[in-house]
């Protein structure tokens, strides 16, 4: 049995991230969705305390990661070299759509008053979240792809 430590800090920062990403999107936001407008801008708020601290180093390192993994597959041929870089294709979907997209309005929310927040606070949050489930998507997709790839090299 070999083992593989960049495989394996791969699949764990890959996997974390993902996992709290679609963790967010898919159970914590649909609740935040249904309280008042003046909770739900200070919960927002608090989150990009949290997540806004980690997320964006473990994003960027999650790219960094599957593009040295993919290319240290590079001179082997079939299915885990292909499937390694098209998930690092998706990492950089995830990140290119997180900077256009998710970051804008997660500076703006920052700056919100809760008790007034601005008259379309609620559009701009539904834009957040659509470009969230697509990015929560593209890094759990990118992960289930990582763990295909490594047990396709068998």
């Amino acid at each position: 049995m070999t083992f593989d430590v960049l495989e394996l800090v791969t699949l764990v920062v890959t996997g974390f991230t993902s996992c709290a990403e679609f963790g967010s999107y898919a159970f914590v936001h649909p609740v935040i969705r249904r309280l008042p407008p003046e909770h739900h801008v200070a919960v927002e708020k608090g989150l990009l305390q949290t997540f806004g601290r980690v997320m964006p180093t473990l994003m960027v390192l999650c790219l960094a990661l599957s593009i040295t993994y993919a290319s240290q597959g590079s001179l082997g041929l079939g299915a885990p070299i292909g499937i390694r870089w098209l998930s690092a294709i998706i990492y950089v979907a995830a990140l290119i759509s997180t900077i256009l997209f998710n970051v804008p309005i997660n500076l703006a929310t920052r700056r919100w008053n809760p008790q007034q927040p601005p008259e379309n606070w609620k559009q701009i949050r539904n834009r957040w979240e659509f470009f969230q489930g697509l990015r929560s998507w593209l890094l759990l997709i990118g992960f289930i792809l990582l763990c295909l790839a490594v047990a396709a090299r068998g």
